[in-house]
């Protein structure tokens, strides 16, 4: 099962992450540290308004250049800037704002940033069952994937019961269509 994860897990998140619409103006960033092989490293992730995870970037470090790679690469792979940035009180983010996007709003504030504190959740719950990652490239292979299939498959908490099920019946639907699998459900 890992080899077929790691042979076609991430061309799947990318015709899943296409298939999304486009990113909210408002991103929300975070950082969580895990154990890798004993040692910590960072998480670090991109969320917008509307929960949709959109990048995450698994570092060593906790300073101005770890922000300033993940504002990188976000930016290049959304193609557009925020409108406003959301973020903790860790300076880091306003060193890396300042110098990668200068003409974006930027919020400090730790009652706004929920979002992607609560997007953490799964992955601290997959890392007990996994019982930990391994190293910094396969938690970052694994969790690119998981959270553009978790993308694809989350429900607004927003929403009543027929548009939840509209919502799950497009996923179920866009699912073969993204894997080449023939719908068998």
């Amino acid at each position: 099962m890992r080899q077929w994860a790691l042979k076609f897990g991430q061309n799947f998140a990318n015709q899943i992450r296409r298939r999304l619409p486009a990113a909210g103006d408002k991103w929300h960033s975070d950082e969580v540290v895990i154990s890798i092989a004993g040692r910590k490293h960072w998480l670090w992730r991109a969320v917008d308004q509307h929960g949709i995870v959109l990048d995450i970037l698994v570092q060593s470090r906790r300073n101005a250049t770890a922000a300033k790679r993940l504002l990188r690469k976000l930016l290049k792979k959304q193609g557009i800037a925020p409108r406003v940035m959301i973020t903790d009180k860790l300076a880091s983010y306003g060193a890396a704002k300042r110098a990668i996007m200068p003409g974006v709003e930027h919020r400090q504030h730790k009652g706004l940033n929920n979002r992607p504190e609560n997007s953490h959740q799964p992955t601290r719950r997959r890392e007990r069952i996994m019982k930990r990652f391994k190293s910094a490239g396969q938690a970052q292979r694994f969790l690119s994937v998981h959270d553009q299939v978790a993308n694809l498959f989350r429900r607004s908490a927003n929403s009543n019961a027929a548009e939840r099920r509209e919502a799950r019946s497009q996923a179920f639907t866009a699912w073969p269509e993204v894997t080449g699998a023939a719908r068998s459900f």
